[in-house]
């Protein structure tokens, strides 16, 4: 079985659909040479480099494009709590597909520009 959808299967079952749901949403965007894993115990798409990660959290569904991942989007991001790696999507609103996706295409840009 693929390892995300065996994490997510193994999450309560009220977070699988919002968890299924972002990682369809990253699937769409990333490039055929990206592999997925889990890595920090979390989801991860993998492109020279950890692209990004999401994971289940209580309250929320947990999206990790890194710092610069963040810090290039904050403008867009006034909706949903932040720190300096991490952004928290609350399961009661719906994801932000647009926003998760221009995430990951500059994530990928970035990953591409940066790799040795």
């Amino acid at each position: 079985m693929n390892p995300i959808i065996e994490y997510i299967s193994e999450r309560p079952l009220e977070s699988q659909t919002k968890l299924n749901e972002i990682y369809q949403i990253i699937k769409e965007v990333v490039t055929p040479e990206t592999t997925e894993k889990i890595s920090w115990a979390m989801p991860t798409f993998y492109l020279h480099g950890n692209l990004v990660h999401f994971a289940y959290a209580k309250n929320h569904v947990g999206f990790y494009p890194g710092e610069n991942g963040v810090a290039n989007f904050l403008d867009r991001l006034t909706k949903y709590k932040t720190s300096k790696g991490a952004i928290q999507f609350p399961y009661a609103q719906p994801l932000p597909k647009e926003l998760i996706q221009d995430i990951v295409k500059f994530r990928i840009m970035e990953n591409k520009t940066n790799k040795k």
